[in-house]
């Protein structure tokens, strides 16, 4: 978080800072919004705004009559956007780092050949992504080689897929479908959890100009990760 430059903001980095010096764990009880106009001498409208905003952003957890607690520590994903899963972390301050399981050209299953329209191999990448250690991402990606001859030459353990594929290979157009699935057998090693353990995972497909880039699957622990859009115009169809 930036340094406060508002009354709210200053109620907001005094409640992040507690959570991430471990004062308050998830589920914690927050101080009531009484508590907060008391200590720091300030109004109740600007505790308000900044549990509020706190609310949005996955820190915090409102209940009406019960009061603020710490939200789990879950990533919050955008629905109807394309962002680096690094720049994600960094948000909730976490530190990024990833595992490469697999690089190289391969032929791809036949629905993702059909949807790349073309037979011949394409660049692979299967890369685990963690969060202060922990695994919060397996991503599997097929990239047409021609929208992005370098991709096989990067070190993803320095860089992500998407910071590389949105410099060289702007995505004019993109398509998520969101689906909860329980891990396969190599998931489940990857992210380290059990059988019983429901993932969410989300399929892009996206365009550039009119010719298909890339096919990613994209697969996060249920407990870990949750996935958010913010929209205007509620109720009028849009594109992403």
């Amino acid at each position: 978080m930036s340094t406060p430059k508002s009354r709210y903001e200053i109620v907001k980095n005094h409640i992040v800072t507690a959570i991430r010096a471990g004062d308050y764990v998830a589920g914690d009880r927050l101080p009531s919004e009484h508590e907060l106009v008391r200590d720091l001498k300030i109004s109740r409208m600007t505790v308000n705004r900044a549990l509020r905003e706190l609310a949005d952003e996955g820190y915090v957890i409102r209940r009406a009559g019960l009061g603020s607690f710490v939200a789990p520590g879950r990533m919050r994903g955008k629905a109807i956007d394309i962002v680096s899963i690094r720049d994600d972390l960094a948000a909730r301050g976490r530190a990024w780092s990833a595992e490469v399981v697999e690089q190289g050209m391969i032929a791809a299953p036949v629905d993702i050949a059909a949807f790349m329209e073309t037979e011949k191999p394409l660049a692979f990448l299967r890369v685990v992504h963690f969060g202060d250690g922990e695994p919060v991402e397996l991503e599997e990606r097929w990239v047409n080689p021609a929208i992005a001859p370098d991709f096989l030459t990067e070190d993803y353990r320095n860089t992500t897929s998407t910071d590389h594929l949105l410099r060289v290979a702007p995505v004019l157009s993109a398509e998520h479908t969101v689906r909860a699935v329980l891990p396969l057998v190599g998931d489940r090693v990857a992210l380290k959890i059990d059988r019983h353990s429901p993932c969410l995972e989300i399929t892009r497909r996206t365009w550039t100009g009119a010719v298909p880039a890339s096919f990613a699957r994209l697969l996060y622990p249920g407990d870990r990760y949750e996935l958010t859009a913010q929209f205007t115009n509620a109720g009028q169809q849009f594109k992403v």
